[in-house]
């Protein structure tokens, strides 16, 4: 995978920051990932514990 600048703000990478071009586009995306900016939506349904079986 060849990315050609920092995932944050586009300039280009430094290799001690990897993807990033610094600390402060490294922090940037944790603080991103710790507050949920990045989650992935939960698709609803199923046959969880509790659940009727869904027929087709």
């Amino acid at each position: 995978m060849s990315q050609s600048g920092c995932p944050i703000c586009s300039k280009p990478t430094a290799t001690a920051y990897r993807p990033f071009c610094s600390r402060r586009c490294a922090d940037v995306d944790l603080q991103r990932w710790l507050s949920g900016a990045y989650a992935v939506p939960a698709v609803e349904g199923g046959d969880g514990p509790g659940e009727e079986p869904v027929e087709d």
